[in-house]
């Protein structure tokens, strides 16, 4: 390899340092000062104390981040991708109408994860800007009126930005998070020198010790410690945009030593200023202009954390809508060469709304701690579990390694959980709340979806009932080429259907199409589209996609259609798709409140015609009333 190549493959960390650590980066901003918060917390006044709370934090930087995600969840990916619904898409029968038990357990735990991702993308910007801001308040008194004001401000323009898309800006993310980091490694590392005997707490034995002197009480503190291990999720879910060796390199040789020797320094600052430790990190910088650059890179670094998870979001939507697990929303690419670059309206302004109101109700970042740390301790714990049942039920592992591993993980995973569940009422309501939205919404969407299906298939007409009066002449052909949509591979399609028994007519091309996700985030070329020639002027063609594809129907039909032989101008192509109004009542299966709400989705969902982008003026829609 040449110097230059050498070069630009030592350096390709660097962007993942923008996108992938920003949440991990940022978490000494806010992780210790909320171990020493509360009644329950920590006694920053005692030594044993603030050397254990810093070791329970290393420890858990180094199993949980280093040893779970880093080693081996990273190894389990599909196509590539990470990520908790792409766990979910490995399980086998996971798209089958009576799925086994275990996993349609996997499905629920999916969803639920997911759900208090979603969550965790409304408080991770509210709470990282507000942090980062609150460097103010340290720095003179009278701006600390203004630390609502100015998170607000920044946190509008954060979301104004995101329609325009970050992809010229994303070049500087990874370069101003390695300034970022070095900030605190050398603000930590002013402090470590003076106190050297604090790199004790690399022991795990003051961690022991802690619980030790505080026994059961003493598991409080993991609400606080946990906080270091935010963004643990990032690493996996963004292993497809920068694959698994630039992740562990920066982690290894950058966020890591950072975050290590910024602890210790604070640990460090606050044995020998105790009164500090409601804010150690912002505490420790010396006052004046240095104060406010760091101030000044804090906040821009917590923007950028506060982007990755926001990118995160609309990542999240984009598969659950592919898996079936979300109502269709509009999806606009910004960026015409990177296809993960992406914005969803809906829930730009969900998060925009959602984030100033937390910010004015809560208006401390302490105070977010609780919800903060609820969320991640719930995915994390939920990521254990379905870790597992891949690894068990797809990749066959040696079931005395998947449980020892399922266990180790949990052992730390389960504590956290505990922790943050004592602070319900301090916040832990709030992602609780975000996650039962979004659960209950995936849950009832999947379900109507699946009724919607039962109730097309209890209609099901065989595909040689059609070819039958096709061929015996009793339908009037029509010129072109008509293509019918069909929820299943298999019978004739619904419009097809009503097109025949009203019209008493078809296309002389009639083409039956099914467009299905499949349960890998990539399809290969090869394995895009699936051709059955059924009778003269019948075919049906399968379209194969990923769940971090977008469905490029007519793109894939012209090459389909070629691939058979059939001319056809894209131009004058009859696209025909049904269009199902659902219609409440009480004796359909879900109940009339809950159909109610799976028809309001439906009808706020956005059309077949602008998801598969096909030509308005070449669509023709059969409608039809439906009670499940």
């Amino acid at each position: 390899m040449s110097s230059a190549g050498s070069s630009r493959s030592a350096l390709a960390f660097i962007p993942a340092l923008g996108i992938v650590f920003g949440d991990l980066g940022t978490s000494p901003l806010y992780a210790l000062q909320e171990c020493f918060a509360g009644a329950h917390g920590a006694d920053a006044t005692v030594r044993a104390d603030v050397l254990g709370t810093v070791s329970l934090i290393f420890w858990s930087l180094t199993v949980v981040v280093t040893v779970k995600y880093l080693v081996f969840l990273m190894r389990i990916d599909n196509r590539g991708e990470g990520g908790i619904l792409a766990l979910l898409a490995l399980l086998p029968g996971n798209g089958a109408k009576s799925p086994p038990l275990k996993i349609l357990l996997g499905v629920v735990l999916a969803v639920v994860g997911a759900s208090l991702l979603f969550g965790d993308g409304v408080i991770t910007p509210a709470v990282s800007v507000l942090s980062a801001v609150e460097g103010l308040g340290v720095a003179t008194d009278t701006l600390k009126d203004w630390v609502v004001p100015i998170t607000i401000v920044i946190l509008v323009g954060l979301f104004a930005v995101q329609s325009r898309g970050t992809e010229k800006l994303a070049r500087y993310f990874g370069p101003i998070m390695l300034v970022w980091f070095l900030a605190a490694f050398v603000l930590g590392l002013r402090y470590l020198v003076r106190d050297p005997s604090v790199l004790e707490a690399l022991s795990p034995l003051p961690a022991i010790r802690y619980f030790g002197r505080h026994g059961l009480v003493g598991i409080r503190v993991l609400g606080g410690v946990v906080l270091a291990v935010t963004g643990g999720e990032a690493l996996y879910a963004d292993m497809g945009h920068f694959g698994r060796a630039p992740i562990q390199r920066a982690w290894i040789f950058v966020c890591l030593p950072s975050l290590v020797v910024s602890y210790l320094g604070q640990a460090a600052f606050v044995l020998a200023n105790p009164a500090e430790a409601s804010h150690p990190f912002f505490s420790m910088c010396p006052r004046g202009p240095v104060l406010y650059a760091v101030v000044a890179v804090a906040a821009a670094a917590t923007v950028i954390a506060s982007q990755a998870l926001i990118s995160g979001v609309f990542s999240l939507t984009h598969q659950a809508i592919q898996l079936g697990l979300f109502p269709r929303l509009t999806v606009k690419h910004t960026s015409a060469s990177a296809e993960g670059q992406i914005y969803i309206p809906a829930m730009n302004t969900f998060l925009a709304a959602a984030c100033i109101a937390i910010v004015v109700g809560f208006r401390e970042s302490g105070k977010l701690a609780a919800a903060f740390g609820l969320a991640v301790s719930g995915t994390m714990a939920i990521t254990s579990i379905l870790f597992f049942l891949v690894v068990r039920n797809v990749r066959n592992w040696n079931p005395l390694v998947a449980w020892a591993l399922l266990l180790g993980f949990l052992a730390f995973d389960l504590p956290f959980v505990v922790a943050n569940s004592l602070k319900l009422l301090d916040g832990g309501w709030l992602p609780l709340l975000l996650g039962a939205f979004f659960t209950g919404t995936m849950l009832l969407w999947r379900r109507g979806r699946r009724f919607l299906a039962d109730y097309f298939a209890d209609r099901h007409v065989p595909i040689e009932t059609f070819v039958s009066e096709l061929e015996s002449g009793a339908l009037r052909r029509l010129p072109g080429v008509g293509v019918f949509f069909a929820a299943r591979a298999a019978g004739t399609p619904l419009p097809l259907v009503r097109i025949v028994g009203r019209f008493r007519a078809a296309y002389e091309q009639n083409v039956l199409l099914t467009v299905i996700t499949d349960p890998v985030s990539h399809v290969r070329p090869d394995e895009r589209a699936e051709i059955e020639p059924i009778a003269p002027g019948v075919l049906r063609v399968i379209l194969h996609f990923g769940f971090m594809e977008n469905p490029a129907v007519v793109v894939e039909l012209d090459r389909a259609l070629a691939a058979a032989d059939i001319a056809s101008d894209p131009a004058s192509r009859v696209y025909l798709l049904g269009r199902e109004t659902i219609t409440p009542s009480d004796k359909g299966r879900m109940g009339r409140i809950q159909e109610g709400l799976f028809a309001f989705m439906s009808r706020n969902a956005k059309s077949p015609t602008d998801w598969f982008s096909l030509p308005p003026e070449q669509v023709v829609e059969v409608g039809a009333q439906v009670d499940l």
